[in-house]
């Protein structure tokens, strides 16, 4: 049997206190080897200069961009494999295995193609400053290189997490974040006795780390027979099961879409601020990645959502899905808060870590305090987004986010950052306030909306998919 018995829950069973720390306390720890990666490429990249610092944050945007395809049916196949798991079908979980290889295979090549075909269109959407798009020209070709180990690193990632294996994912972060280290040190800044290539070394390091983390997860599904010929199901399962697959993948590509989208949209706005656009891009970049560590908490929290409720709705237990989902915003909130209010003091010295430049440094410590001040709302965003990906209503998470981002958080931050403030700060006191919106609107769709009725087990998709 591919995947064991024992992982599934039995039917009714609550979930203890002791299951969400298991299950939680590695996906912390990979969520932290992954800032860490995004951490240690924007210090290496400042080091650098401020101009590949700029260039590497609009770069890595695009690449988060171009990956969300992947998160989103990555999103899906955790809903269906956990539910599947949860009601006692590994022989289902098994083929759903397989359809999401498929489908993330298909859409990495599609991605591919379309990013080289319309490579400058796409760098010219942002209106980056003339100064430093032929080097984001120059690097494009690297970014579309990394895509292939991004997306088999995170679809197999997800097939673990949905299995409850949290702990091969955060081998596989953990020697990511080593690699990655080496890789800036030697091929960034010349350091190892290895050439200094500079930003390219700094993407070449990348691609070399993340390949070697998603081979290691491929290393030991192959090894315990959970990726075999038994998932390669016949064409007319995958026909029928499709249907449920994009149901949840679909309004989470949508989600993530305009997430990231509004992100670039976001980048665009800075690019473009009546001052200052070089060390303002350059700060951007700096701050969001030293964010990132307030997630963690969240994020771990949110991604133990979306196993948990899986396999509660699978075992038939709404309810206990429900209580699940109420702890966890809880202890996210509580945790991330803790969390931001340990980071606010250092928030001077991390700006000066990031980058030697005092402009940045300004751009990027406004940026953190207007994020910290946010932390309750993104918590509760994050782990809501988690619990209705689980039950496979992303949908729920389509309607949190997009009018958080594109109805106030956009024209606000253009508002305010141009006509306003006319420097950064306004366009994140406009992400500030449509956090808050966004927590609000998936806080009510959780407690006043039948989100359990989107599961694989429930229905008519209990009777579609045999």
């Amino acid at each position: 049997m591919d995947i064991p018995l024992s992982v599934i829950p039995e039917p009714r069973a609550g979930v203890t206190s002791r299951e969400i720390w298991r299950l939680t306390w590695p996906q912390a720890l990979m969520t932290l080897t992954q800032f860490l990666v995004g951490f240690t490429d924007v210090l290496a990249a400042g080091a650098i200069s401020p101009q590949v610092q700029a260039v590497f944050g609009i770069l890595m945007q695009y690449y988060f961009f171009f990956l969300l395809f992947c998160i989103a049916l990555v999103n899906g196949g955790i809903a269906a494999i956990s539910q599947s798991l949860g009601a006692a079908l590994p022989g289902r979980a098994s083929r759903y295995i397989g359809l999401l290889l498929k489908l993330a295979g298909a859409a990495c090549l599609a991605t591919l193609v379309l990013g080289h075909l319309f490579r400058l269109k796409l760098l010219l959407l942002l209106q980056p400053p003339q100064e430093i798009l032929p080097l984001a020209l120059d690097l494009w070709g690297l970014i579309l290189a990394l895509l292939p180990a991004g997306y088999l690193s995170i679809a197999l990632a997800g097939v673990l997490r949905a299995g409850k294996d949290v702990r091969t994912p955060l081998f596989s972060g953990i020697l990511v974040c080593i690699l990655n280290l080496l890789g800036d040190l030697g091929l960034g800044l010349g350091y190892l006795g290895l050439p200094r290539l500079g930003g390219q070394g700094l993407l070449l390091a990348s691609i070399l780390a993340v390949a070697c983390g998603g081979l290691f997860n491929l290393a030991i599904l192959l090894r315990r027979g959970t990726l075999s010929r038994r998932s390669l199901a016949p064409s007319r399962w995958d026909i029928r099961a499709l249907p449920y697959m994009l149901k949840v993948a679909l309004p989470s590509a949508g989600s993530q879409i305009l997430w990231q989208a509004g992100y670039l949209v976001l980048f665009r706005i800075v690019a473009t601020l009546p001052a200052g656009q070089v060390a303002s891009v350059a700060g951007l970049t700096a701050g969001f990645r030293a964010e990132a560590v307030l997630f963690l908490p969240s994020m771990a929290l949110g991604a133990t959502g979306a196993i948990l409720v899986g396999h509660c709705l699978g075992a038939g237990n709404p309810a206990e899905a429900r209580r699940v989902g109420l702890r966890l915003a809880l202890g996210g909130i509580f945790s991330m808060g803790l969390a931001a209010l340990l980071l606010l003091p250092w928030v001077p010295d991390i700006c000066i870590l990031l980058s030697p430049d005092p402009e940045v440094q300004a751009v990027a410590a406004a940026y953190l305090k207007f994020n910290i001040a946010a932390a309750p709302f993104t918590a509760t965003s994050t782990i809501m987004s988690g619990i209705f990906s689980g039950a496979g209503a992303t949908l729920y998470s389509l309607a949190a986010f997009a009018p958080g981002i594109w109805l106030v958080r956009l024209p606000l931050a253009w508002y305010l950052g141009h006509y306003i403030w006319r420097d950064a700060s306004g366009v994140f006191l406009a992400m500030l306030i449509s956090q808050a919106i966004q927590a609000t609107i998936a806080f009510f769709l959780f407690l006043r909306r039948d989100w359990a009725g989107f599961a694989s087990t429930a229905g008519r998709w209990r009777k579609r998919i045999s």
